[in-house]
């Protein structure tokens, strides 16, 4: 049980740390699109994946 509300709490602050991200980045039109990859992978490997999709993103444009 501890660990389920300690994935959904992990989840939870992704979310909202990529949606932060994005409150800061829309003037630069940086925006990365909150869906389940982004999320997960936020979750899973904390804010250093944040920094590798940023990193992508403005690869790719």
């Amino acid at each position: 049980m501890k660990k389920i509300f300690k994935l959904l709490k992990k989840i939870i602050i992704s979310s909202f740390l990529v949606y932060g991200y994005n409150l800061l980045a829309q003037p630069l039109n940086l925006i990365i699109p909150i869906n389940f990859i982004t999320v997960s992978s936020v979750a899973v490997l904390g804010i250093p994946a944040l920094f590798a999709l940023i990193i992508i993103l403005s690869y790719i444009y």
